[in-house]
């Protein structure tokens, strides 16, 4: 098993980077105001507050009623999870009545825990969609005026919480950008950050890698169990995942197994310690290291998670190419294949095709992410993030509709 990081090897070789710093002690990278939906149905209203609002972010779903207790308790966890990640400075939630869970007063209630601003608006109480509109306006305007004094303060590397996700996989990815990106996440452990890996439908296939950087047996045992659990309740639904995983642009890109996508997908989280294996949304532990999530592939969804446990920035490597991007969560967008960079260099980010070039090492492909990462941190927006680019944000479901 992997040891873990002495304190003393943490602070010796720690960088900066400048953040918001939250009541409850998170730093942020950015400083949102986010107008929230508890409900499908005020997601009209919330799309009109945030497009009337300089710079808020909207988040709407298609969930919050008509949903079993658990999978009810998912969407809660994950909204409150959006509303607490540490680049939100603020929220107004949006409420459409008073659905079981997902209402205004138990939200904000979860929500105060951050400490940061929160207000609300109830659409049937205000009188409709047009009072509703134009009181949540009012409140996201006062909100973003004050939020519009808050200053980034040097903090630490250790107060970084590090997503890792790749999508479009293709040959190149496991043997370029996700090593490179490995080389990049263990970097920033050494000086005391945490990184989240996630997928694991992805990661079938790659358990022995993975339990051999474990920290003990029980964080071994528990990348067993929670891989062939998540494998089980796939082969519950009586369905055949091929076609599935490895993905169709998988296979067209070279990729011929699940185990082969794995060990490639593996990759992204470098050589450092494994400290636990965390539930879907769950925020990990204080050490430094690697945190494995109990995702879907889903890309989406998988980010979402990500997001909702406080990663305050991500890099998504990809081989063919993609667009996703969180809305609340920068994402970087890497790719170790050329002709991908070439056909869709307007919204990859990085282009680090010369590792199979031979004119780039992996460890100096994971000082370029590095610094492209730090810079972002510090307020440099990604091709994402210009383009307006919120493509990334899903639900995971755990329960029928009801």
């Amino acid at each position: 098993m992997t040891s873990m990081l002495t304190r003393k090897e943490v602070h010796s070789k720690m960088g900066k980077w400048y953040g918001y710093r939250r009541p409850d002690g998170q730093v942020g990278c950015r400083n949102y105001t986010l107008i929230l939906s508890a409900t499908v149905y005020a997601n009209s209203t919330v799309e009109r507050v945030a497009n009337t609002i300089y710079g808020a972010i909207p988040i709407t779903h298609h969930l919050g009623r008509c949903q079993t207790k658990s999978d009810l308790k998912m969407t809660f966890d994950v909204l409150c999870g959006m509303a607490k990640n540490p680049n939100v400075g603020g929220v107004v939630i949006v409420d459409h009545f008073r659905e079981d869970l997902c209402n205004i007063d138990e939200m904000a209630e979860e929500i105060s825990k951050s400490g940061k601003l929160i207000e609300t608006v109830n659409i049937r109480d205000v009188g409709g969609a047009i009072n509703g509109t134009a009181e949540a306006t009012r409140k996201a305007m006062y909100m973003t005026r004050e939020l519009s004094t808050y200053q980034r303060e040097e903090v630490d590397i250790s107060e970084f919480l590090f997503g890792l996700n790749c999508g479009t996989s293709d040959t190149t990815s496991g043997i370029a950008s996700n090593p490179a990106l490995g080389f990049c996440s263990d970097r920033i452990v050494k000086e005391g950050g945490r990184s989240i890996l996630a997928e694991f439908p992805e990661l079938m296939g790659a358990e022995p890698w993975l339990k051999a950087k474990a920290i003990n047996e029980e964080v071994a045992r528990k990348i067993d169990s929670e891989i062939d659990a998540y494998e089980q309740r796939i082969y519950a639904t009586g369905e055949d995942i091929r076609g599935s995983q490895p993905t169709g642009d998988n296979i067209a890109g070279g990729i011929s197994t699940i185990e082969e996508k794995s060990l490639g997908g593996a990759k992204k989280s470098g050589s450092a310690p494994i400290q636990d294996v965390i539930g879907y949304a769950r925020i990990p532990g204080k050490a430094p290291g690697v945190y494995m999530m109990n995702t879907p592939g889903h890309g989406a969804e998988s980010i979402t998670g990500i997001a909702a446990a406080g990663s305050q920035l991500m890099v998504f490597s990809t081989g063919g190419g993609h667009t996703i991007s969180h809305p609340i969560m920068p994402t970087i967008k890497i790719t170790g294949n050329i002709n991908s960079w070439q056909r869709m260099n307007d919204t990859v980010d990085l282009d680090l095709s010369g590792i199979l070039a031979g004119t780039m090492s992996l460890e100096e492909a994971g000082d370029v992410i590095y610094n492209e990462v730090v810079a972002t941190l510090n307020g440099k927006m990604t091709k994402a993030d210009i383009l307006l680019e919120r493509t990334g944000f899903a639900i995971h479901r755990v329960g029928l509709s009801i």
